[in-house]
């Protein structure tokens, strides 16, 4: 994410976003990411030292551990499921190395 798309937006460049495919758990080619558009970055390990100058405004939404895991659930169900423990226990290693809620413009809290 910050070598792809935002260190080239940020001179001005075009990124490349990569997609996946979860049903083949393969990468599913790149789209464009056009410098002069805007460009809303998601997911709970972007937020970082190395990435927050790069972003003109950080956001990090607090919600209780349930919830994300139901909504993500729901969201995406059983392609998601089986992640789920892996992708929470990648989560709480970003959170506890990286501290992006102090890197954070803004932050919200969910019920």
């Amino acid at each position: 994410m910050i070598r792809d798309i935002l260190v080239p937006r940020s001179l001005g460049e075009h990124g490349r976003v990569s997609g996946w495919d979860w049903a083949q758990d393969r990468p599913a080619g790149f789209s464009a990411a056009p410098h002069d558009r805007g460009l809303i970055v998601e997911g709970c390990g972007i937020l970082r030292a190395e990435s927050a100058p790069l972003a003109d405004v950080t956001v990090w939404l607090e919600a209780p551990a349930a919830t994300r895991r139901e909504r993500a659930l729901d969201r995406d169900g059983d392609a998601y499921r089986p992640h789920w423990d892996r992708w929470a226990a990648q989560e709480d290693e970003h959170i506890h190395r990286h501290d992006p809620q102090a890197l954070a413009d803004l932050v919200l809290t969910l019920p």
